[in-house]
């Protein structure tokens, strides 16, 4: 027979669902800061509730919906329900990037990749979809617009990708899930 062991747990057993904007999220560290839009302390974000979402890394000022619980320790995120990257502001945006056709990219397959390298530093990497051996190129903007900060190396994602001046180029960039077959019919 199965035994039920007791609920030792820190969270109470009530959760809310709010908006916010991340304050700031470091991957490295594993973890970041959400602030409320109702205000209110802020709220922990760990890079474990991000991967549950199909991300590792969210960019700063990027808003999301939340399911959040109160602990002894402060109010922590336990479940993403929807992340809206961040308004496109950059001033340093890249050419190829700043000229995108919204319409263009949208015609643009989805296609599951995976990440060879990432520097945020520099701004930009490498990624391959599956079966192919060409470079796609990713810009950190492009990473920002699609929500994300950072990628790690050997990262599943989705890419739509497209030919840019300089060869083929990520337009946007997924959760890996995305580029999977629905069985929707």
């Amino acid at each position: 027979s199965t035994q039920e062991r007791p609920r030792v747990s820190e969270h109470s057993s009530d959760t809310d669902l709010i908006t916010g904007t991340v304050k700031w999220f470091d991957p490295v560290k594993g973890f970041g800061f959400v602030v409320a839009d109702t205000g209110g302390p802020d709220i922990l974000l760990h890079v474990n509730v991000l991967r549950n979402f199909g991300q590792s890394s969210i960019a700063d000022g990027a808003a999301l919906e939340i399911r959040v619980q109160r602990t002894d320790r402060g109010v922590q995120a336990i479940e993403v329900m929807h992340i809206v990257p961040p308004a496109q502001d950059a001033p340093h945006a890249l050419t190829d990037i700043a000229e995108l056709d919204g319409a263009d990219v949208a015609q643009a397959p989805l296609q599951p990749g995976r990440v060879k390298w990432f520097d945020k530093g520099k701004g930009f990497g490498f990624a391959n979809v599956f079966g192919h051996s060409a470079d796609v190129f990713l810009h950190v903007e492009v990473l920002r617009r699609s929500g994300l900060s950072d990628l790690q190396p050997g990262e599943a994602l989705a890419m739509r990708v497209i030919d840019g001046k300089r060869g083929q180029m990520a337009a946007e960039v997924l959760a890996w899930e995305a580029a999977l077959p629905r069985d929707d019919d």
